[in-house]
């Protein structure tokens, strides 16, 4: 009969510390292997013929993972990531947006040349920064953009065009940003300084944020955050681009 088609695999911590570890998986104790598993903070699987996520638990400090140019059909068993910031799925066969919600962290998430037909805004995680969903049915519903930015109130950029109205960054601004603390909250704040010392890539914002006091102390911090995060996120695009390039003829 007809030669069936070779079957994908499945995305496992194996097949994590093949092409992530520097070591070879097969001169490894399992228990160093979950150990170099655990310090991971990127995870680069692209082009891997990955048709299936499986658990990895293992990963709790992976916050960028590559999973584009794949034959992934569903999102799932990403909870177990949980400091995750960066997800690249574009390429894949995914149908529909779902499971995302419990990554509180991602930032990025490039969801492009899929098969998503309808998408449900509330299936995203609201921590959002840059969304691509270019390539799929679903960015010609009636109404598409309207309905992503309203359920995405932190969105600097979708499908490649910045949001419009989106403040530049401003890292000493006071900004009134929704908020669950009630007023008294504040003014504890105002006389409370930070639990404990901030991490930062620089000196620069570590020494900065010592020197916030007093009631503004809070939404400072939260803008130094953001202005950040931004930097991170342009580090972050240049990087994915670089990876989607066609690999170079040999």
């Amino acid at each position: 009969g007809p030669e069936q088609p070779p079957l994908g695999v499945t995305l496992t911590e194996s097949l994590v510390a093949r092409r992530n570890l520097p070591q070879p998986v097969e001169t490894q104790s399992p228990e160093s292997r979950s150990t170099a598993l655990m310090a991971l903070c990127t995870v680069r699987l692209d082009r891997e013929n990955i048709c299936a996520i499986g658990r990895l638990r293992s990963l709790q400090e992976v916050h960028s993972l590559y999973l584009q140019q794949n034959r992934i059909e569903k999102i799932e068993n990403l909870s177990c990531l949980p400091q995750l910031r960066f997800l690249s799925l574009s390429g894949n066969r995914i149908r529909k947006v779902e499971n995302l919600r419990p990554l509180q962290h991602l930032h990025f998430l490039d969801l492009s040349q899929n098969q998503i037909e309808t998408l449900d805004p509330d299936e995203l995680p609201r921590s959002l920064r840059l969304l691509d969903l270019t390539g799929n049915e679903c960015t010609h519903q009636d109404g598409y953009r309207e309905l992503v930015l309203g359920a995405l109130p932190r969105l600097l950029q979708l499908d490649a065009q910045p949001v419009p109205g989106c403040p530049e960054p401003a890292p000493l601004e006071e900004e009134e940003e929704g908020s669950s603390s009630s007023s008294e909250d504040e003014e504890d704040e105002s006389l409370c300084g930070p639990s404990g010392p901030f991490t930062a890539g620089k000196d620069f914002f570590m020494d900065l944020r010592r020197e916030l006091a007093g009631r503004s102390w809070r939404r400072q911090r939260e803008a130094l955050d953001e202005h950040e995060t931004r930097l991170e996120l342009l580090e972050e695009l240049r990087e994915r681009r670089r990876l989607l390039l066609p690999p170079a003829p040999l």
